[in-house]
């Protein structure tokens, strides 16, 4: 019960937190996803490659920072979108400093350095597309509703999991994450479709009903991968936190795994229909 309550009163004050940053202003907004991202990447990294290459690892953290400030800038102020490939001089600097380290024998845990950018920088910086409009206006209102959709799919994969579960056992990755279930999936995914009906049905998410239940749809699924490509790594290196940033809830990568493929997918979503 105490783990509950723990759980319960640090998700709602960092819910608070976030809706906050993502509807006051952009410099908040920014600030926000600059701060999850180095927790998520150095939690990543910790769990990937341990104390191994410290200095490589803060030039890539400052890579995906970097590409996230330009990104802001390119949105909000429209500088040449070429000045973004500015961002891949760290990069750079960590394949050069790669050629000097003298243990060679880990080696091969620098492409985890280049797996965590593609996997959570480049989602993240991504997001500014999502806050900004085409004429650099921004509202952080799609990009919350993404948010609610996501966290809706967990409740109700949660809930439906628990009071079904029993009677519904059937696994749905058991490899990976053997408490998840089929009634868990297809209850999180009910759940985000009404969420995305009630967000239309209130005017917050203004797409057409039927392209905001599709992208509900998308998000609900790809986000489930995303919570699974987490736990395959925290399976594959024994760990069973991403960190413990959030009492009750471990590290930000654990709370955020299902944005990083929900987000990106959404959004694309909406491009191809000429919605974003």
């Amino acid at each position: 019960m105490n783990n509950v309550v723990v759980r319960s009163i640090s998700g709602t004050v960092f819910v608070i937190i976030m809706i906050a940053c993502l509807l006051f202003n952009k410099f908040l907004f920014a600030g926000l996803l600059i701060f999850m991202m180095a927790v998520m990447l150095g939690e990543f990294y910790n769990i990937t490659m341990g104390r191994m290459y410290t200095f490589s690892k803060v030039l890539a953290i400052m890579a995906g920072i970097i590409l996230f400030i330009l990104m802001f800038i390119r949105c909000s102020y429209h500088i040449p979108i070429r000045l973004v490939g500015l961002s891949m001089i760290p990069l750079f600097i960590v394949m050069i400093n790669s050629l000097y380290v003298k243990d060679k024998d880990e080696y091969g845990k620098f492409s985890n350095i280049y797996t965590g950018l593609v996997y959570i920088a480049i989602p993240l910086a991504l997001s500014n597309l999502i806050a900004f409009d085409k004429a650099g206006n921004f509202s952080g209102q799609l990009l919350l509703c993404f948010f609610i959709i996501i966290w809706c799919t967990d409740v109700g994969a949660f809930t439906f999991g628990i009071s079904l579960g029993k009677i519904f056992p059937k696994k749905l990755f058991p490899e990976v994450s053997p408490k998840k279930t089929w009634v868990g999936f297809f209850g999180g995914v009910i759940t985000a479709v009404l969420s995305a009906w009630i967000l239309f049905e209130t005017g917050v998410l203004k797409f057409p009903l039927v392209h905001s239940l599709i992208l509900a749809l998308i998000m609900s699924v790809s986000g489930v991968y995303g919570d699974l490509y987490e736990s395959q790594w925290k399976r594959v290196y024994g760990v069973k936190d991403s960190g413990n940033l959030i009492p009750g809830h471990g590290g930000l990568l654990d709370r955020f795994d299902s944005t990083l493929m929900a987000m990106p997918l959404g959004a694309i979503y909406l491009a191809l229909m000429d919605l974003l």
